[in-house]
């Protein structure tokens, strides 16, 4: 059985509001990308060329034109929200990439830097670093030359890094992506530990000739950044829920100004579940079955799992649990960034976790 989106859910998916776009209102990370889009116009000497599409794409796109095999994991209906067989939610604004290349078909003298920014949407876990709507911004330079380097790639990726985090040591590593050679990973020193801020490369020549562009006359770079990630680090954001909230403080790339946090609600939730089962899938569901009370939801975290075949007989039976099945010690962090959780309320939105999460025959409710 496929599971695709419901009308309901795509329509939630789609009211969501888009913090990249002006149109939506002011908000910091578009200040974060126009630095971005400046600093390398001006380094380059291009003319930026912004690309907004609605989120419907055909699987086509968002994977095959850009290299994916068929048989590859990120393809799987766990991680990617399909509308059919044929149309999906974008999991990555590059989806849009291999349309705007046909557009330079016949052309020459190119150098553009393709900014394409937008939310991009997937099956993730519930905590404070991850939404299952992040957003996300394509930086491509094309141009009408075979001639990009490393060098090329190496000073994009220090324009980014410098941009967004001016001052914090950087390293680039080998990653593969299908559209790129040449892949990098691209970590900053912050905060004391190394973290992933985007990953790029070098237009994979395939790309170019399954868009029409003859490798041997074209070429160019590609990056992908979370601008989710790389504004909370900019300015020193703690929970991913205050990009929505707390609007005075998201009009600027001024640091954060520390909120004081109220007390959370933690309540442990023992589940049985289908094996294959995993924070992502779990916080996937959460988000699909109770979008009114995520702005409360802090973390949902698996503690500890056991399988089928690992519980002892008395246990099988407490809990009803069948070959194929595991049980999961999960926590709830329940902290509004707003107001504080009664117990009672508490309560109640654990046990409607609960129900949406378990699959055993016994109901273990507060």
């Amino acid at each position: 059985m496929h599971n695709y989106l419901t009308v309901e859910q795509l329509r939630r998916a789609l009211e969501v509001r888009d913090l990249t776009d002006p149109a939506h209102g002011p908000h910091a990370i578009q200040a974060l990308l126009a630095a971005l889009v400046d600093a390398l116009s001006r380094a380059w000497g291009t003319s930026p060329r912004y690309v907004r599409n609605p989120p419907i794409v055909a699987v086509r796109d968002n994977y095959d034109r850009l290299g994916y095999a068929r048989g590859d994991v990120t393809r799987a209906e766990r991680y990617t929200r399909y509308l059919s067989p044929t149309v999906m939610l974008r999991s990555h604004t590059s989806a849009e990439i291999p349309a705007i290349l046909e557009t330079y078909c016949g052309r020459s003298d190119v150098d553009e830097l393709l900014v394409v920014p937008g939310l991009v949407y997937r099956r993730d876990a519930v905590d404070r670093q991850h939404v299952g709507e992040p957003h996300q911004v394509d930086l491509w330079r094309l141009r009408s030359s075979p001639h990009t380097s490393d060098d090329d790639l190496l000073d994009l990726i220090a324009r980014v890094v410098g941009t967004v985090l001016p001052g914090a040591p950087w390293r680039a590593t080998d990653a593969v992506h299908p559209y790129t050679v040449g892949g990098r990973q691209i970590d900053v020193r912050w905060a004391g530990e190394w973290l992933e801020l985007a990953e790029c490369g070098r237009i994979h020549p395939e790309v170019l000739r399954g868009s029409g562009l003859d490798p041997r006359q074209w070429s160019g770079l590609a990056l992908g950044l979370g601008l989710d990630r790389a504004l909370m680090l900019r300015k020193a954001i703690p929970d991913i829920r205050y990009l929505r909230a707390h609007a005075a403080q998201m009009l600027t790339l001024d640091p954060w100004q520390q909120v004081s946090p109220l007390p959370a609600a933690r309540r442990d939730i023992s589940i049985v579940v289908d094996q294959d089962e995993d924070e992502e899938t779990l916080g996937d569901r959460v988000r699909a079955s109770l979008p009114d009370v995520l702005d409360v939801i802090e973390s949902v975290e698996v503690r500890a799992r056991t399988d089928y075949a690992e519980l002892p007989p008395a246990a099988r039976d407490r809990l009803g649990i069948h070959p194929g099945q595991a049980n999961l010690l999960v926590r709830l962090i329940l902290r509004p960034i707003d107001r504080t959780l009664s117990a009672s309320e508490a309560n109640a939105i654990r046990n409607r976790i609960y129900r949406v999460l378990h699959r055993g025959p016994t109901m273990e409710l507060i």
